[in-house]
């Protein structure tokens, strides 16, 4: 059994999002927790609602142990990019690209 959470169109890179959801990739639900509560990132807030948002899908919906839970899968997809334009030097733009993510958190029992 397993329960899954997912954030859409977060404001914030793929890729620097990755850098966290890295870090709590096949750890028990405790530690994952306890990680994203100490890292200086910027994605780690975001990241710990979802992990929040699975566990409480796995306890409310399936009625799942919450102490033998740990993160199964984990992943970062790219969303819609926000396009905007930058003005610059004699009259030009540059193109600035504001990315966004979908954070997916699957968690599941340990047997």
């Amino acid at each position: 059994m397993e329960a899954k959470a997912m954030a859409r169109t977060v404001r914030i890179a793929p890729r620097k999002a990755r850098l966290v959801i890295d870090l709590i990739r096949g750890k028990q639900v405790g530690e994952a927790y306890a990680i994203l509560k100490h890292t200086p990132k910027a994605a780690s807030p975001i990241v710990e609602k979802v992990l929040k948002s699975a566990i409480a899908n796995a306890e409310h919906n399936l009625n799942l142990d919450i102490n033998s839970l740990y993160v199964k899968e984990a992943y970062v997809n790219e969303g819609a990019t926000l396009k905007r334009f930058r003005p610059r030097a004699q009259g030009r733009a540059s193109q600035i690209n504001k990315r966004t993510s979908h954070i997916t958190i699957v968690v599941a029992e340990k047997k």
